[in-house]
């Protein structure tokens, strides 16, 4: 038995494909104490194994995870691409901002590519442009083509996407696999080809796997659309809009939560328009629904 480490870059009926820090790709399976430690192997984990054959490995241990969603399985994820549509579904700062907020949470990069901007007339698309210049202005990574998949924006997400594990995500019909395909052409064509040989014709397993892309690696499934409920206490929200967290600074009090605390450096970069008001209006949004989900212990009914 030989001893190796690397990341697991394909999950699929209780198998993992293994790529060695040398980079050899090797099959392996994991032990049954992890099943009664709870544990469960994902994709992005490194991990230790061993092994006689490529493909005969057993995991023996999972390193620490930096991070983890559910939605796809993976691990150790370096950024998320929001694929943001601007038409069909229409553009929404609330949606947009929740996922942001998820994302900031569980440690994960976000970089925002709107897509479908070619079916903006003029005005929509000075509007949106400015929004995209808002979000850049918040700190965000922000790629907003006037021409859909021209050769710059799509230069710019490979650059992003080059010595990184990243997911994809965004809304139903926004164009996430449209994007990959443009950017690998013959994507669809290898990720069917891998799925069919593993499976041997059965296409009711699930896999998650990482595919190729230029020098990175792109999990072939896509994130959720949907958000659950932020898990984060509400005062500390803040923390999870950048620009807030930044201009929160100079509040006066310590603490503040920019609502309705006098000298509030916050509110006073709203109306500068230093912080877009369409972000400190979702920040109030987030903040009562945070706040609306406490247990209220005071309000029984005394009626007998």
């Amino acid at each position: 038995m030989t001893n190796y480490h690397g990341q697991i870059h394909l999950s699929l009926a209780g198998f993992y494909d293994v790529l060695t820090d040398e980079g050899k790709m090797m099959r392996t399976r994991a032990r049954g104490n992890f099943r009664k430690r709870g544990m469960t192997p994902l994709v992005g984990d490194f991990v230790d194994f061993s092994a006689e054959t490529d493909h005969e490995g057993y995991i023996l241990d999972i390193d620490e995870r930096r991070n983890s969603l559910v939605r796809p399985p993976i691990a150790n994820i370096d950024q998320a691409i929001l694929v943001t549509a601007v038409r069909m579904p229409d553009f929404s700062d609330n949606l947009l901002d929740r996922q942001l907020v998820t994302l900031e949470e569980d440690g994960i990069e976000p970089v925002i590519y709107f897509t479908k901007t070619d079916l903006l007339d003029a005005d929509e698309l000075a509007h949106l442009k400015n929004v995209a210049a808002g979000y850049r202005q918040a700190g965000y990574e922000v790629i907003f083509p006037e021409q859909a998949f021209d050769e710059a924006s799509l230069q710019s997400l490979q650059t992003a996407l080059d010595d990184k594990l990243s997911v994809v995500m965004g809304q139903t019909g926004a164009g996430k696999s449209t994007l990959l395909n443009h950017l690998v052409p013959d994507l669809d064509l290898k990720t069917g080809e891998v799925s069919q040989a593993l499976s041997r014709g059965k296409h009711t397993t699930r896999q998650v796997s990482l595919v190729e892309v230029g020098a990175g690696w792109v999990a072939d499934t896509p994130g959720f659309s949907t958000f659950e409920v932020f898990k984060m206490e509400a005062r500390d929200l803040t923390f999870y809009f950048r620009e807030i967290n930044e201009f929160s600074k100079n509040c006066r009090f310590r603490g503040c939560v920019h609502l309705n605390e006098p000298n509030c450096a916050v509110k006073e970069a709203v109306e500068a328009g230093e912080i877009m008001e369409s972000r400190y209006l979702n920040y109030k949004l987030f903040y009562d629904l945070i706040e609306g989900r406490r247990p209220v212990y005071n309000k029984h009914d005394k009626k007998h």
